[in-house]
Formats: structure tokens, sequence, C-alpha cells
């Protein structure tokens, strides 16, 4: 087996921090009162466990055991909800690029059992990344008024 599995499974390992820091984006915006933006990213959070867990399966079922590293502590503050959805966008713009890479060295390494598994991310990240330009968008309007924020908070919770 080639390189690719191991890259898998340092994504896996980078998906778990990915919950990490969106759970403590989470605890930032519900210790600010934005209880809608704090149950979004807890939800993204999840989700970033639901995608290492995926890793974790694909990895068990063709044999390699999946190794767990230390996850790194994320930031607890930020400059505002603005800047919280703004560092969020980057990381998953990051997150695209790893799976970009891991797609290329699965074509690279001829692992169709890998590349095929991977195209799932492939999507997945778009759609990632479009709901969070889409917030970014809609807080940068927002101006840091605490009126636009409130509202935008309850439609943040519906997402």
């Amino acid at each position: 087996m080639g390189k690719i599995l191991e890259k898998i499974n340092e994504q896996m390992n980078f998906e778990l921090e990915s919950g990490y820091i969106y759970l403590s984006m989470a605890a930032y915006l519900k210790d600010r009162g934005f209880d809608g933006m704090s149950g979004f990213m807890h939800k993204q959070a999840h989700e970033e466990y639901e995608h290492a867990m995926k890793m974790y399966g694909f990895l068990t079922s063709v044999g390699k055991l999946p190794v767990f590293e230390s996850i790194n502590k994320p930031a607890a503050n930020y400059k505002s909800e603005l800047d919280v959805f703004q560092q969020a966008l980057q990381h998953e713009k990051t997150v695209t690029s790893r799976i970009d890479d891991l797609v290329d060295l699965a074509r690279e390494e001829n692992d169709k059992r890998a590349e095929i598994f991977l195209q799932w991310y492939v999507t997945e990240q778009v759609e990632e990344e479009d709901v969070f330009t889409d917030l970014v968008l809609k807080l940068e309007r927002a101006d840091g008024k605490f009126s636009a924020l409130y509202l935008l908070d309850g439609i943040i919770a519906g997402k």
C-alpha cells in the first residue's frame, strides 16, 4: 500500500482537529450571546468528527490501522463574530487544498479505492466553502451592528 493511506490517516487527524477548532469557536460565540452562531459551529464540529470517522472506516476496511496524533490547542478568543467566520472560511480552504492533494496522490499512486473514496470529500468541500463564504459576506454587511448580528444569529441558527 502506498503513501496515500498514511496521508488519509493524517487527514483523519486534521478533521478531528478541525472539530476541536469549531468547538472552540462555538464556545466563544456562546460566551458572546450568539446562540444561533454557536449552535451552527457546534454542528460543524460534529460534521468534522463524522468526516474523520469516515476516514477511520475507510482505513480499517483496507487493512490500515488508524493512528491518532495529538490535537493542537485551538484559539479561544477572536476579534469578533466576523473574525470567527473568516477564520473558519480560511480553515475550510485549507481543508479543500489538503483534499485536492490527497486526490492527486491517489491518482499518482493509481489507487482507485482511495480516489473514489475521496470524491465525497471533494463535493463536501464545495458546499462547505460556499456556506462559509455566504456567512462571511452577510457578517461583513452587518458591519458589527448588534441589531444586524442578532438578526443573523437567528438566520444562522436555521442552517
